[in-house]
């Protein structure tokens, strides 16, 4: 019995991760190819500036007199190495001249003659076509919004004359344009700081205002980065500022562009990666963007989400209104890029080794998701997914950084279903006992995770989860991610609140007719059930609790097709979103493959 249970459970763990396709319902194989999604391109574009940067490539722009630097040669690599993921030039130049920029590129460089611009740097190389700011887009939250406001706001307020008090109709002939102005006190001191922050404040206020008149949540970093890039397009890029700012030549129009951006934004003054605890100064790194913006093309909402997922990366993402990457809820494959920059650094500050650096990066996953073992668990499957397309060392400092958590994962699971379906349970009656399971778990450390990030006493209980919150149809009816129907309990510093039907009737009722809106805390039981409640609707990204009940099941007897079904069936909360009964009958079946193979006593020599 004890060999047979040894044979199982290993049959079964090695079939679950025979590819990275079978450990997921998302659709990984079309992003190998750009659609839909950028994950697989930023992290082939992380391989290869890792991967030049620790060979001695130097990643600083500099002011040379020479037509290529070594950032070129970094830049152009990269480029390819995201074209050929899927990326369209547009988005493998913004991909790459963030990454670059966060793995020690400067975002400018020189003097009008030997001139440069990570964004213009990148898009040529890239073969993008040049545009305005005006083709940027926020990412994508339920709605996005396109640059027209910030445009509209700053320029009704230029031709108004109220950005500075320089008004060039009293001007001198031969003062603007040259070194009188630009370099001396009315430019450096006055006009350019004026026009930069306040530019960039009411370009920034107008992209929030139009994300709320679109009925969704003016998250802070996209509305700054297009403030600050609609900025940049009209403030002089190469101005430095006043001795107040700084000694000359640190500190340039572009940082004066960031502080207004990060004042109407109310941005933290400093973020920090995740895993070193690298501080950056958040004026700089939005001002440096809108510079970098302002000439990278136009790259389209996908662009404007991988980046918005690379910002996860930092501490302060969920403050900032990064990506979901970052935790505390893991969202679908396609947004995982919150590691890559994490993942560069730690490679930086630990010379290369892979693995000081994925010891790190598993301690933040620890630290930082209400289910950090589903959380590696999908990190494994994406770098994978990626090594598929281009291998190096960011993505084997993931794969390291989570795969002793993915076996233990998986192998749990195949020990419970030995053991309970020889204890006479089907495979359904499995499936849902590792569900239930996973609940508890996501009830327990979501409600402490919420508890510390508000500073309140937090603890949730679902009372259901099942499908159709609203709708009727067979479809909607057999994934309950697509109509969630959620209900729970939920305790806030001693007050209790039950909340019945989150997402088709609390919601709506408290923004559209403000029911319970006079209660400070109504609102902070809503947003706990919607963030714990997201990190179960989500489990498309891993679907073991299907597949591994399935392969064990088919290996004591059950037909892969059966198993598969029943499995699925059982899972009521991983049956979020279609595939896992498909991917659950393949596993089976390699897992019976493997099985057989097992029982031979004798070791067969192959014939030549």
């Amino acid at each position: 019995m004890e060999f047979e249970r040894e044979k199982v459970i290993l049959a079964a763990t090695m079939a679950a991760t025979f590819k990275p396709d079978l450990m997921t319902n998302d659709k990984i194989e079309a992003a190998t190819r750009g659609h839909g999604t950028l994950v697989i391109p930023v992290l082939c574009a992380a391989n290869s500036i890792a991967e030049d940067i620790l060979r001695g490539i130097d990643v600083k722009l500099v002011d040379a007199s020479a037509p290529e630097i070594p950032l070129d040669i970094i830049v152009e690599r990269a480029i390819k190495a995201a074209k050929n993921a899927g990326a369209s030039p547009e988005n493998a130049a913004l991909i790459v001249a963030a990454l670059a920029y966060f793995s020690g590129a400067a975002a400018r460089a020189g003097v009008p003659m030997a001139n440069r611009k990570l964004g213009a740097l990148a898009r040529i190389h890239a073969g993008a076509c040049r545009t305005s700011a005006i083709a940027l887009v926020t990412n994508k939250f339920t709605h996005r919004i396109p640059a027209f406001p910030a445009y509209k706001a700053v320029y009704e307020l230029l031709l108004e004359k109220k950005l500075t008090r320089v008004d060039g109709a009293k001007l001198p002939p031969f003062i603007a344009g040259g070194a009188i102005y630009g370099h001396s006190a009315l430019g450096e001191d006055i006009n350019v700081p004026e026009l930069a922050k306040n530019a960039a404040k009411v370009a920034t206020e107008a992209m929030m205002k139009a994300m709320e008149g679109a009925g969704i949540t003016a998250y802070p970093l996209w509305p700054a980065l297009i403030g600050a890039a609609v900025t940049m397009e009209i403030v002089h890029p190469d101005s430095f500022l006043g001795e107040e700012y700084g000694p000359f030549g640190t500190v340039d129009s572009a940082y004066a562009a960031g502080l207004g951006a990060v004042e109407a934004a109310k941005l933290p003054a400093k973020i920090h990666v995740r895993g070193t605890g690298e501080e950056f100064d958040t004026a700089k790194v939005i001002g440096d963007f809108g510079l970098i913006l302002k000439d990278i093309g136009g790259p389209s909402v996908i662009g404007s989400m991988a980046l918005n997922e690379i910002f996860a990366g930092f501490q302060e993402s969920a403050i900032i209104g990064a990506g979901f990457s970052g935790g505390p809820v893991n969202p679908p494959l396609g947004h995982l890029c919150g590691d890559v920059v994490p993942a560069i650094r730690l490679l930086l500050k630990h010379g290369g080794d892979v693995y000081k650096a994925a010891e790190d990066v598993k301690k933040y996953k620890l630290e930082s998701f209400i289910d950090p073992e589903m959380a590696l668990c999908a990190l494994n499957t994406i770098a994978r997914k990626a090594e598929e397309v281009m291998r190096g060392p960011v993505t084997r400092t993931l794969i390291l950084a989570s795969e002793d958590t993915r076996d233990r994962a998986i192998y749990r699971r195949a020990v419970k279903a030995y053991e309970m379906i020889k204890a006479g349970k089907s495979v359904e009656e499995v499936a849902r006992v590792l569900d239930e399971e996973r609940k508890e778990y996501v009830e327990k450390r979501g409600s402490m995770i919420l508890s510390a990030f508000t500073g309140k006493k937090i603890e949730l209980k679902f009372t259901e989860l099942r499908p159709q919150a609203r709708r009727k149809d067979p479809f909607t009816k057999k994934y309950w991610g697509f109509d969630s129907y959620i209900s729970y309990d939920v305790v806030i510093e001693d007050k209790k609140y039950h909340i019945e039907n989150l997402s088709a009737k609390a919601v709506p009722e408290y923004v559209l007719e403000g029911k319970g809106a006079e209660d400070p805390l109504y609102g902070l039981a809503l947003f706990a059930g919607a963030v714990i409640a997201q990190e179960l609707q989500y489990i498309g990204h891993t679907i073991i609790n299907v597949t591994v009940p399935a392969a064990v099941a088919a290996i004591l007897g059950l037909d892969p097709k059966e198993a598969a079904k029943a499995a699925e069936r059982g899972a009521y909360l991983t049956r979020a979103i279609p595939g896992a009964k498909e991917n659950a009958k393949e596993v089976a079946r390699i897992a019976k493959k493997i099985y057989e193979a097992l029982l031979q006593e004798k070791h067969e020599i192959l014939p030549p």
